[in-house]
């Protein structure tokens, strides 16, 4: 493989998914002291955040208003922990999954495939980049709504004093109102040091995602053009073994796609088990505040926890997008093989591209558990679950 491939590879597709995990101390190839820091540091910002949580879970004595209130943001500091962890606690998967960024690169043989994987990885890095500018960005329109009603009543003051909005619920053992700017920058930095885990997971997911893509594309693209001369009637007394060499080669690269999904899939099943939960009860007790706070009083945090459902929506049509589109390549495999001209070539290295045919009827697929499979479909019946989660949750009211 060119050097000048090498280059534009690997350090201009994948710069944004290195610079953001890096933050975060999920790189797989940071220096290790480099990464337990910054481990450590979001890991004391999320602590920093859930003891005022879980002081508000003892002052509630019961009440289930309370309760669910502070549940809001207490699973998503806790969706933070997981994400962070699944990174650092599987890092020797992860190096096995990122070093195949680079050896896949140097395995291409022609221009074409080299598009086809530039192709791949430009919307990785474009995934990467929009989700990360959403995610910084919400999270900052989000927390600045604490301001409101400060600016309110310097802008237009009342009898009283508006109630303060904090970042989120929360008992801090001091008054609120008093200390509002000490708690409020506090919650900022937090939470934006917080929220780095969920971007550089789900970057780094996305981007090993469109790379197993990419692959199974590039194994499409060689059967599309592994019998372009079989139409041809002059036939050299070697070309049944070229074609054999040929499709085993195209066999081993299948293989390793298969290996690959496989592994991204024993990396991030279990991990991702405990995210559709945490992400259905979240949604289901935020719908539910919502349907209580129909009040002009209540307007602004009726707003937050729109954008707070907005924000899961987003967060789970993502992942579920990325695990349809592997469910799609991996289909299309055995269509692209009975397209191509196997009929054309020897009994041998037709046996070869049956093993092909044979391992696509298998799906590649990503699932939360071995229970929940990630795709479009799925993404309606989480949707649906929430629903249901919120109805029963409201009988309780």
């Amino acid at each position: 493989m060119d050097t000048e491939y090498e280059y534009r590879g690997w350090n201009h597709y994948y710069n944004v998914v290195k610079r953001v995990s890096s933050l975060a101390g999920q790189w797989p190839y940071q220096r290790l002291k480099i990464r337990l820091l910054c481990v450590i540091l979001v890991t004391l910002s999320i602590f920093s955040m859930n003891v005022p949580q879980m002081a508000r879970f003892v002052i509630c004595n019961g009440d289930l208003q309370c309760i669910f209130e502070t549940m809001t943001s207490f699973m998503l500091a806790t969706m933070c922990l997981v994400k962070l962890y699944t990174c650092y606690l599987n890092r020797y998967k992860m190096k096995d999954l990122t070093n195949h960024l680079f050896v896949d690169w140097n395995a291409l043989e022609t221009s074409e495939e080299y598009e086809i994987m530039s192709r791949y990885a430009k919307n990785g890095r474009l995934y990467s980049l929009g989700y990360s500018l959403y995610c910084f960005v919400a999270l900052c329109v989000f927390l600045s709504m604490s301001l409101i009603p400060q600016l309110l009543d310097v802008i237009m003051p009342l009898n009283k004093t508006r109630p303060i909005l904090l970042t989120y619920p929360g008992y801090y053992f001091v008054d609120e109102k008093e200390y509002f700017f000490y708690i409020f920058p506090h919650a900022v930095v937090c939470w934006e040091i917080a929220i780095s885990g969920i971007v550089a997971h789900d970057c780094i997911f996305v981007t090993y995602v469109e790379h197993v893509c990419s692959m199974f594309a590039v194994v499409g693209f060689r059967l599309n053009h592994l019998f372009n001369d079989c139409n041809n009637k002059v036939k050299t007394t070697n070309m049944d073994d070229i074609y054999r060499k040929r499709v085993a080669f195209i066999v081993n690269t299948h293989r390793e796609a298969l290996r690959y999904a496989q592994l991204l899939e024993d990396t991030f099943n279990v991990p991702f088990a405990m995210q559709i939960l945490i992400v259905t009860i979240g949604m289901s007790i935020t719908l539910l505040q919502i349907m209580q706070r129909n009040d002009n009083s209540n307007i602004l945090e009726t707003m937050r926890y729109a954008l707070y459902v907005i924000g899961e929506l987003i967060h789970l049509f993502f992942l579920s997008f990325e695990g349809q589109k592997l469910i799609d390549h991996s289909l299309q495999m055995r269509d692209k093989v009975y397209n191509s001209c196997w009929y054309e070539v020897s009994m041998k290295s037709q046996k070869l591209i049956v093993l092909v045919m044979m391992k696509s009827l298998r799906l590649s697929f990503l699932s939360a558990g071995k229970v929940y499979i990630f795709s479009l479909e799925s993404f309606t019946t989480v949707l649906q679950t929430s629903m249901s989660y919120c109805t029963v949750l409201a009988s309780f009211q």
